[in-house]
């Protein structure tokens, strides 16, 4: 069982997409596959987002795209449920 979201699924999964520049976080939390289709979808959903890449292992999330700001990922990833630390690169957004 996932300790993170109590979800019974453990997979090490992730989503790829790739368009554009892009940013990379770091987010907190995550420990299932459903953890990462959590935040891929609630990050996706933000405004000039347009691909989202969840690495399961080292929590590194890249969100390609433009015009989103920190805070809107931010704020994606609590809806999810989880934390960011921080930015670890930005690119071309």
């Amino acid at each position: 069982m996932c300790t993170a979201c109590a979800c019974d699924t453990a997979g090490t999964g992730s989503t790829r997409v790739e368009t554009g520049g892009e940013s990379v976080y770091r987010v907190e939390g995550m420990t299932c596959g459903h953890c990462v289709s959590a935040v891929s979808t609630e990050i996706g959903e933000v405004g000039g987002v347009t691909g989202v890449r969840v690495d399961l292992a080292t929590g590194a999330v890249t969100v390609g795209g433009s015009g989103f700001s920190d805070e809107e990922i931010r704020a994606a990833v609590d809806r999810a449920g989880y934390a960011l630390a921080g930015p670890l690169s930005a690119g071309a957004s």
